[in-house]
């Protein structure tokens, strides 16, 4: 029997990878970004709460409505945007799962989706999966920043869909108030939509601000917003996040998410739900994070490493171009299996593999962790 792949370049992830190796050898693994802590012990026990309670079937396809009027209630709070919960906001299986649909319930065989590289490394290949063409504009280190003009340059009768990502995984960096106007001029008068992945919007250091889209009335009506609460919560395994989108988006949304996994977690849904009603669990998460950034370069201050700034996100970049000339792939493997410190090769969030000596490690650990992980990589 022959198979035709739909994805014949694609592998096993460059996150599995590192994490194996990490694993194989014993490394600390600051590649792969989850946290090494566990959620609040509340949201814990409200998940066993529920499944006392009998939350163990099926939700509604959307998500249950108490979940939805929090998040209503939040997004309006923080971003001024009054969001109705039966029409604009849909719970999904997490993150990647809201983007696989957003860019399945849009992208037609031929469409162009324009992304902005380095960028999560879903994007691409669900892109290819529906028959679309991915057509990267690519960032350059250490500023990454977007030079929209050249980004209106990509735009051609068959561009359908744009990606952005703030804060930015994996550089760290934030779409400003202008770069949000920027785009929303440059989109005026079109049919491109915007897949706008938002799910670290908490996690933003050094005074600044969320950019989200929420916030920009034109750019919003034709755009889908993408949240996680594995990144708000620290509980990345409950794969449990939502999409907010106007109603006639959100409609065709929900009619890919129905097919893909009709509906999310229930129990977890519940729970949420009651621990949302704490605003604080998310409105200290700058703080929370910001210190464990500061311990992490701190701890890596007398390594040759050269720090990248980071505004956002849990993950650290740092150019290694002092160090050594290697590819980036194999001299991460060589910080695992030498130094005892696992990272991720930032060329992997390229589609054409762009190599400038720059590795991505994940702050989201214990202190101990972080300031064990620098004395290690003192030694490079």
């Amino acid at each position: 029997m022959q198979i035709e792949s739909k994805l014949p370049h694609v592998g096993t992830t460059i996150f599995t990878v590192m994490s194996g190796l990490a694993t194989q050898c014993g490394a600390i693994n600051l590649s792969q970004g989850f946290p090494n802590f566990n959620p609040d012990d509340r949201l814990q026990k409200l998940v066993y709460d529920h499944m006392q309670r009998g939350h163990n079937q099926y939700s509604p396809m959307p998500g249950i409505l108490p979940l939805r009027e929090r998040i209503a209630a939040k997004m309006e709070d923080l971003y001024g945007r009054p969001l109705n919960p039966e029409t604009e906001i849909t719970i999904t299986a997490g993150g990647t799962q809201a983007i696989f649909c957003v860019i399945a319930a849009f992208v037609h065989p031929g469409d162009e989706v324009i992304l902005i590289e380095p960028c999560y490394d879903s994007y691409r290949p669900s892109v290819e999966t529906v028959g679309g063409k991915a057509v990267p504009y690519a960032l350059t280190a250490p500023d990454y920043k977007i030079d929209w003009t050249e980004v209106g340059r990509l735009i051609t009768p068959k561009t359908r869909m744009l990606c952005i990502n703030t804060p930015n995984n994996p550089t760290g960096t934030l779409l400003r108030e202008a770069d949000m106007l920027a785009l929303e001029k440059l989109l005026h008068n079109t049919n491109i939509l915007v897949m706008s992945d938002e799910v670290y919007e908490h996690l933003i250091y050094d005074g600044e601000q969320h950019a989200s889209a929420l916030r920009y009335p034109a750019l919003y009506e034709r755009s889908l917003c993408i949240y996680s609460f594995g990144k708000t919560y620290h509980n990345t395994g409950w794969k449990t996040g939502y999409c907010i989108a106007p109603p006639e988006l959100s409609k065709e949304f929900r009619k890919v998410h129905q097919f893909n996994v009709f509906s999310a977690n229930h129990p977890m849904q519940a729970a949420f739900a009651d621990f949302m009603e704490d605003k604080e669990a998310y409105l200290d998460l700058p703080r929370f994070y910001q210190r464990k950034r500061d311990v992490f370069q701190k701890a890596m201050e007398n390594t040759r490493f050269k720090a990248i700034t980071c505004l956002g996100t849990y993950f650290q970049l740092y150019d290694y171009s002092a160090i050594s000339d290697e590819p980036d792939l194999d001299f991460c493997k060589r910080l695992t299996t030498e130094f005892g410190v696992a990272a991720i090769p930032v060329s992997s969030f390229f589609s054409d593999r762009r190599d400038d000596k720059v590795v991505r490690f994940c702050f989201a650990k214990s202190e101990d962790v972080l300031k064990q992980a620098g004395q290690l990589l003192e030694r490079v």
